[in-house]
């Protein structure tokens, strides 16, 4: 049995949760409550306000706007 390798933005999210403390589903939902609609607005906002990495601002970005505010 092969297992599965995660791929894309979510590659990020093991490593995100560790280093920040909180559930990827928490940061998606801050993204979603936020006013802010572009892609590099909300990476912005993530690293300014919440202190997050440009990779990891990015990676949950990218998969939120993915799956549709």
């Amino acid at each position: 049995m092969t297992e599965k390798t995660v791929k894309g933005p979510a590659s990020y999210f093991p490593s995100i949760e560790k280093k920040y403390g909180r559930p990827v589903t928490e940061w998606q939902e801050l993204i979603r409550s936020s006013p802010l609609t572009r892609h590099m607005e909300l990476v912005g906002w993530l690293k300014s306000e919440h202190g997050l990495g440009h990779g990891h601002a990015n990676a949950l970005v990218a998969a939120t706007l993915a799956e549709g505010r």
